[in-house]
């Protein structure tokens, strides 16, 4: 689920909740408010009274020993309750305009009950009882009925209370006090909920903002825990992968310091040993002594060199002489002048056309470079007897100059890492050979400055070919 849903969801939840806790809360307190005012004016007391007198009725099929109850009050524990509580709050029932002797009366059993025909059999006035009452006392009774029949009438002292004359104002001002608490309620429930849901929301943020922090403060393992899809879990495989990324930059900067402090080392110390032993007359003066020194100079000049190019090409500041190459005639050129060391090593080394003239915008001097590197590279792995392959063909819109060579095959961990700097994953491959193990770094950041790409492959029955691919120059071009 996205982020926008989510949140969509959570305000959702939250209305929801608000909206239920109100109708709830309101109900149940206006019901409250509501029974409490009619209170103040004697109506629950006797509601409460009529129902136990009819359920007294319900229970002994008549009205056989009801004054006993009517007398000793048994059964009217909610009538004295609700009684209690007016005259606790007298002052309250006169502000509102409530009768309060009414709430008394309706608690002190000073009330009349007759049958279904009107004849009291329960009165605090002994002379009264069997005496039949007026229609108009009955008008004014409670009646109290049972499944659906009238079985009696019940009389408070002094009639049915009347409501006060401003009955309206006063309910409306109690239901306004109870929606008001309703409301404090849920905005309450609401709050809650919100900060609930806030935190199960953030939560994956607030794991991210610390593997940040951390980060910054240079641990680069940090990783976030990803569950689920959306733009937060998006995020967090976006910030894993860049801090994978940073982990194996950092390592590949410690291995290509500690590569070239080697690179440097060896030359220098092997300069320092024989001017050490020429100066102290071990070595004699000799053009050959002198010609050793100079190799491993050139040697230190070369790996210079080549981590200035890598360092302006990183930059974007490489400078490019750009004009029209041949293609083809720069690949004869590269089969003669490595045709020799080919003989020397007995390395059948021809170029192979499956396309006219091709041209490409560059530097001819930075393609003739990466060529060469591929071609050294060739030499070095082909076996003696073997042979090299220079081709080139066009792909639609685009140049593929490839050079093939018969050695043995590269692994697949070889494959992903070759262009790395400094790789040897080749025992082969090692410091003897006289490279800097840049070669090919150089030779693709070279091929990425011209707009292109640098490939390599193993090909099926045997050997790896490199592909230098080139976008082609247009007849408009100058």
């Amino acid at each position: 689920m996205s982020m926008r849903w989510r949140l969509v969801g959570a305000f959702a939840l939250v209305i929801l909740v608000a909206l239920g806790t109100v109708a709830v809360v309101a109900r149940y307190t206006t019901q409250q408010e509501v029974e409490t005012f009619l209170g103040h004016g004697g109506q629950i007391g006797l509601e409460n009274l009529a129902n136990a007198l009819e359920d007294y009725y319900a229970e002994n099929g008549g009205w056989s020993g009801v004054e006993e109850m009517v007398s000793t009050g048994q059964g009217r524990g909610q009538g004295q309750r609700a009684g209690a509580n007016d005259e606790a709050g007298n002052a309250g029932g006169n502000a509102s305009g409530a009768n309060p002797s009414a709430g008394v009366n309706a608690a002190a059993g000073d009330h009349v009950v007759a049958d279904a025909g009107g004849v009291v059999i329960a009165s605090p006035a002994e002379e009264e009882i069997g005496t039949t009452l007026s229609a108009e006392t009955l008008d004014q009774a409670i009646v109290l009925e049972v499944s659906g029949d009238v079985v009696g009438y019940l009389i408070p002292e002094g009639g049915v209370p009347t409501l006060p004359d401003n009955f309206e104002e006063l309910l409306i001002e109690r239901v306004n006090r109870a929606s008001l608490l309703a409301a404090l309620v849920s905005g309450v429930i609401a709050i809650l909920l919100a900060l609930v849901l806030a935190t199960v929301i953030l939560r994956p943020v607030r794991g991210l903002s610390r593997a940040v922090d951390q980060m910054g403060a240079g641990d680069l393992s940090q990783r976030v825990e990803v569950h689920g899809g959306g733009e937060l879990a998006a995020l967090g495989k976006t910030f894993n992968q860049m801090a994978e990324s940073l982990q194996d930059a950092e390592e590949r900067r410690q291995v290509m310091t500690a590569d070239i402090a080697h690179e440097l080392r060896n030359p220098l110390a092997i300069q320092r040993a024989h001017l050490e032993a020429l100066q102290d007359g071990v070595y004699p003066l000799t053009q050959e002594n002198l010609t050793l020194l100079s190799e491993q100079n050139q040697q230190l000049t070369r790996l210079v060199d080549d981590l200035r190019t890598l360092a302006l090409a990183d930059a974007g500041e490489l400078s490019l002489n750009v004009r029209r190459v041949d293609l083809a005639g720069m690949c004869t050129e590269t089969a003669l002048r490595f045709q020799p060391q080919a003989d020397a090593k007995q390395v059948q080394l021809r170029v192979v056309h499956s396309a006219g003239a091709l041209q490409a915008l560059g530097d001819r001097e930075r393609l003739r470079q990466i060529v060469d590197n591929l071609m050294q590279n060739a030499l070095r792995y082909t076996p003696e007897g073997g042979r090299i392959e220079i081709g080139l063909a066009r792909q639609g819109d685009r140049a593929v100059l490839s050079v093939f060579n018969n050695g043995p095959a590269l692994s697949d961990e070889a494959l992903e890492h070759l262009f790395e700097r400094f790789y040897r994953g080749e025992k082969a491959r090692d410091r003897a050979s006289g490279g800097t193990g840049l070669g090919l770094a150089i030779a693709r950041k070279l091929a990425e400055a011209h707009g292109g790409t640098l490939l390599a492959e193993n090909r099926i029955g045997g050997g790896v070919v490199f592909k230098l691919v080139l976008p082609l120059s247009s007849h408009k071009e100058k």
